[in-house]
């Protein structure tokens, strides 16, 4: 059993092997939180959600470490708009973007630190860099000299020459405009902390190199991100740490965007769909399936009418698990192992679409074993879909879902809809006994203009969610 990853570094796939023999150590970068999350941002943490259970699945013990960027020049400019506290706007966002993370399945990252709150391993880390030659204090201003660094843009491959920094406020006394700042001055009215070149605070690239260093050590085995994260932010990550002596990151992995008529999903462009508003129009597990599906490398260019097509692809497998449980008379439990081109399928890059090409076959066998009558092959398929699904976090019977939107409350309104989809049923079935058709069928046809798939069953008519 080998695992396969792209690396960004190589621009090739690559065969993992662990720094650690059984471990798997993995830091992604997080949410800069000065506003609600959309769907692009999620997109990131289901993906390496998914890798991480694949580690696992493969018998590896994970150390997975998410940190929340909760103090950047958005944040601070957001707060004054707003004229709230900046931590307000940070804890607010943090919370929205874990709610985010949590109703689309991922599971909570081993540590999950906030930049604020390791702002000595930066300083400790600045100082360092200083005593090596490779930055300097300027006007309360540290910033990294990249030309001390040969190794600079090695992971995107630029020249040096036609690269600029962004631009930032209150970055003055730079020896080369291609510097970039690892501390900030103090400005009125903005928070600072207290370092040996006076009061300021921290640039977001040292936030992420001093987190990885203290949670991972000095060597681990990927960092994760967006594509539009590997410049500056991963390529200035890059030569922070391993300026100051550390081996870093052993592959690279950066996952593609959400793209809205061809461009990248934004808060800045206008074309963001917060998580918020789509989980009160979509089941959560169906977006984790439009969202986790596709290869973490292709772009997803979002549309209502792919989100439709999502939800009837995965009503297809929730039907196939209804009918073999009523066949079973009962629970059906996951395979202790995947089928064995599922693994090959998710050994290779994650390959996560020929995985679900696995998963949809598996259900039509199913389904022809159903139609024949086989209640063993039935039971067997579905036992086998639960296991390749568990690994993906798509498994409509684990508990996370609660009946299929993930919360208490939801089961409840469920039940409550239940209930009453039951007794119209009812009149059905009393219309279909004394043979009056047309009320039965109109019946029938009510309910599916309401948006119910009515399907008889010899067990008795059951209801299910139509597509769209």
């Amino acid at each position: 059993m080998t695992i396969r990853l792209y690396d960004t570094s190589a621009r090739q796939i690559r065969d993992f092997t662990p720094l650690t023999a059984g471990c798997v150590s993995i830091y992604l970068c997080g949410a800069t939180v000065q506003a609600a999350p959309h769907i692009g941002h999620i997109r990131s943490g289901l993906n390496f959600d998914m890798m991480r259970r694949w580690f696992e699945y493969r018998g590896y013990e994970v150390t997975f470490i998410r940190n929340v960027t909760d103090i950047d020049d958005k944040i601070i400019t957001k707060a004054a708009e707003q004229g709230r506290p900046w931590w307000s706007i940070g804890y607010e966002n943090e919370r929205a973007f874990n709610d985010g993370y949590t109703a689309l399945g991922c599971l909570p990252p081993t540590y999950e630190p906030r930049a604020t709150g390791h702002v000595t391993e930066m300083v400790e880390m600045m100082r360092g860099l200083i005593e090596r030659g490779h930055a300097y204090e300027s006007e309360g201003n540290v910033y990294f000299d990249v030309k001390s660094f040969p190794g600079y843009l090695s992971l995107s491959r630029q020249e040096l020459d036609n690269i600029r920094q962004p631009e930032s406020t209150g970055e003055t006394g730079k020896r080369d405009p291609r510097d970039f700042a690892m501390w900030k001055s103090v400005k009125p009215g903005e928070p600072s902390w207290e370092t040996p070149w006076g009061r300021g605070r921290p640039g977001w690239h040292l936030e992420c190199s001093a987190m990885a260093h203290k949670y991972l050590g000095e060597a681990f085995d990927i960092h994760g991100g967006g594509l539009d994260l590997i410049f500056p932010h991963h390529e200035n990550e890059i030569a922070q740490a391993k300026a100051f002596g550390d081996e870093f990151a052993n592959y690279w992995v950066h996952n593609a965007w959400v793209t809205m008529a061809g461009e990248k999903m934004s808060k800045s462009l206008g074309n963001s769909v917060l998580v918020s508003e789509m989980v009160k129009q979509w089941r959560p597990i169906v977006l984790r399936y439009y969202l986790g599906t596709p290869h973490y490398r292709s772009m997803i260019e979002y549309s209502e009418e792919a989100l439709r097509e999502a939800e009837s692809a995965f009503a297809r497998i929730e039907g196939f698990y209804q009918r073999v449980i009523e066949k079973a008379g009962g629970p059906v439990e996951p395979a202790a192992e995947v089928p064995p081109a599922f693994a090959e399928a998710m050994d290779d890059d994650l390959g996560v679409p020929q995985a679900l090409a696995i998963v949809h076959t598996t259900v039509r066998q199913g389904n022809s074993a159903l139609a024949a009558d086989d209640k063993d092959a039935a039971i067997a398929r579905l036992s086998e879909v639960r296991a390749m699904l568990g690994v993906l976090g798509l498994d409509p019977l684990d508990a996370h879902w609660d009946g299929g939107n993930g919360s208490d409350r939801g089961e409840e309104l469920h039940g409550a809809v239940d209930t009453l989809v039951r007794l119209v049923l009812d009149q059905r079935e009393s219309a279909r006994a004394r043979k009056d058709w047309a009320t039965a069928d109109a019946i029938r046809d009510q309910l599916q203009q309401s948006g119910l798939v009515i399907e008889d069953s010899p067990t008795g008519p059951r209801w299910t969610l139509g597509p769209r």
